[in-house]
């Protein structure tokens, strides 16, 4: 006897919600992810393209970072003269990881009204371990082009079959006495340059 046919699929659920909340302009935008990082804790600094590498290299310069991790792909003018950079490898293990002072990626997208950077592993951002296990992460956010308003703009630049990572501020999380832990899930500290122009 032969199997019963399966049960057709119900329709897909309407998705005819809002794309975006309010009307905004570009600089709008980006000054309302600028503020939503700031809540989360991220360090915002803002800097046009000739300065992004005098940005970054004063960036690990005031946290002391001696090893600095990039992922394959980052472009070479984002990254400061005279300091060590070593480019991510398959075979660099969460131990290496743990000894890196600073990774430094770019993003997919950024998200204003969440504040979220995320990142998809694309060229210049990297694996997902490389911004998870070291403390001090430096993403750079190329403005306006990767800058939306709201989640479902982003959903329409991401696809789903890239492993997505989704960061709003430094990992932080609370115990049940409510008490701020930082650097348990990702890391400690999060500098975002918004990379002007």
């Amino acid at each position: 006897m032969p199997a019963p046919a399966p049960a057709p699929y119900e329709p897909a659920v309407p998705r005819s919600y809002l794309r975006e909340h309010g009307v905004r302009g570009a600089e709008e935008t980006v000054d309302l992810l600028a503020g939503n990082l700031t809540d989360y804790r991220a360090r915002v600094h803002r800097c046009a393209r000739a300065d992004v590498a005098d940005t970054v290299g004063a960036l690990l310069a005031a946290r002391g970072a001696r090893t600095v991790l990039v992922p394959p792909g980052l472009p070479d003018a984002w990254l400061p003269g005279g300091i060590i950079v070593r480019r991510d490898t398959a075979d660099s293990t969460p131990h290496d990881l743990d000894r890196v002072d600073s990774v430094i990626t770019g993003c997919a997208v950024a998200i204003a009204e969440t504040g979220t950077i995320v990142l998809d592993g694309g060229p210049g951002q990297g694996r997902r371990r490389i911004t998870l296990i070291p403390d001090h992460h430096i993403c750079v956010v190329e403005v306006p082009a990767q800058v939306v308003s709201s989640v479902p703009r982003a959903l329409e630049r991401l696809s789903v079959t890239r492993p997505l990572t989704w960061t709003s501020g430094p990992s932080a999380t609370s115990d049940i006495e409510l008490d701020r832990v930082e650097g348990v899930h990702g890391p400690r500290s999060l500098d975002v340059v918004l990379l002007l122009g």
